[in-house]
């Protein structure tokens, strides 16, 4: 039984996690209802499980953040240099991405799918999945803070204070801190910044590493946090995560059919049926492996072969995309820290949701273009606004289907801008037929 459970892939490990947990939990609130020992079980046995991996991926937020926000940073200053294509691709990138978040945050305003929980089952479930920083973030939610203040205190003083007091705010202003260090470095020249290029590279590479290794006690930990939620919140839970689902869906393909679709008519000037007919094999590629590192090579080939692109102007943005464009992942991320908000009973103010989008769209630009990638950065976008950052438990079992979604809009967006920028750069040059 061990070969064959070893033969799994890992996210079918953590849909069985998921399975399992939810009806263990679900079959324990029916018999036992509100019996003590079942409240006990899932505080001291069944969250713990769960709270030892999501602090193994914790402990990798702070170096994972610095080391991949500066790298994708640098990478767009790198890009700037190089004139009319580099900053259109940085312009594009930026409009695309903050356009997603947008759409995000306001679906969940709109439609709320977190909202409803009852006062009582809400305390319980905050028990249930109690800790120091859950206690830490309900309290920090209470400090309202003006918009004003909040731009202003995206500047840090001290970094490495900030980096110290990560999950208590300061995450933000390291952020800024990366974004920084990541401009200079490009500014300093090829040569200067080498050095510290290759030790974010290597920092960065091992933060993976150790995500990976966390990864593997998912299925375990989920297992645990369904059963906490299920138990204490019932199928009242369940309802609202399948709305969260199909919301996070919905706003997906707005922005891929919509947004996208635009972009091609009106700046590309080429069919959008052509264009997505084009590119349908990089979108099916992107949903089965969940990368967009891995789905580079066979999106460099449909530019060049499919849609005809400038193989120096294709090269050049789908290379820089792969790490830098993650509009599905902003949007993804906004309706994410929003739902577990509502979820939670956290109210967020007008400028903590303006946090939310501008935290969603440099998370975008530092995710690793990996399968989970952006699960630790969601974790940073819920401590900045005070949502509790165990709460990414909730949702992480249907996680995996939403990160095959999320990366067909980051690689589609990808083509889109360098479609986009072939078009600018030589009008006419690269159109498509029309379908």
């Amino acid at each position: 039984m061990s070969d064959r459970n070893k033969g799994l892939a890992l996210h079918t490990r953590i849909f069985i996690g998921l399975i399992a947990g939810t009806a263990l939990g679900l079959l324990g609130k029916a018999v036992f209802g509100g019996d003590p020992r079942l409240a006990w079980f899932a505080v001291n046995l069944a969250n713990p499980l769960g709270q030892v991996f999501l602090r193994l991926v914790f402990m990798a937020v702070v170096p994972l953040v610095v080391a991949a926000l500066a790298l994708g940073v640098a990478e767009i200053g790198e890009v700037g240099r190089v004139g009319r294509v580099g900053v259109r691709t940085l312009a594009l990138t930026l409009v695309f991405s903050g356009i997603a978040a947008l759409i995000g945050v306001g679906a969940v305003n709109l439609f709320k799918p977190g909202a409803g929980l009852s006062p009582e089952t809400r305390e319980k479930l905050t028990v249930s999945l109690q800790s120091s920083a859950v206690k830490t973030s309900l309290e920090n939610a209470g400090k309202k803070k003006s918009l004003a203040q909040t731009l202003v205190e995206i500047i840090p003083k001290n970094p490495l204070a900030d980096a110290v007091s990560a999950f208590e705010g300061g995450l933000i202003p390291l952020m800024f801190f990366s974004l920084m260090v990541g401009l200079s470095m490009s500014l300093v020249g090829v040569e200067k910044a080498a050095p510290l290029k290759a030790v974010l590279e290597s920092l960065l590479a091992v933060m993976l590493k150790v995500i990976e290794l966390a990864m593997g006690l998912a299925p375990y930990g989920v297992a645990g946090l369904m059963f906490s939620v299920s138990a204490t919140a019932g199928v009242e839970a369940l309802r609202m995560l399948l709305g969260y689902f199909l919301l996070v869906i919905a706003a997906l393909a707005l922005h891929l059919v919509v947004v996208y679709s635009a972009a091609i008519a009106f700046i590309a000037r080429r069919s959008p049926l052509g264009f997505f007919r084009d590119i349908s094999g990089v979108m099916m590629t992107a949903f089965a492996t969940s990368s967009s590192n891995v789905t580079l090579p066979v999106s460099l080939r449909a530019a060049q072969e499919n849609l005809k692109l400038p193989r120096d102007i294709s090269n050049f943005v789908l290379t820089i995309g792969a790490t830098a464009n993650q509009n599905g992942t902003a949007l993804y991320e906004g309706v994410t820290v929003l739902f577990l908000a509502q979820f939670f009973g956290v109210d967020l103010t007008l400028g903590q949701q303006f946090t939310v989008v501008v935290m969603s769209v440099l998370a975008g630009v530092g995710t690793a273009g990996v399968p989970g990638g952006s699960l630790p950065l969601i974790a940073v976008v819920l401590q900045s606004v005070g949502v509790p950052g165990e709460g990414i438990g909730v949702i992480l079992g249907v996680d995996r289907l939403l990160d095959m979604s999320r990366t067909v809009l980051n690689v589609t967006g990808d083509l889109t801008i360098a479609a986009c920028v072939s078009a600018l750069e030589m009008p006419g040059a690269s159109r498509n037929k029309e379908a």
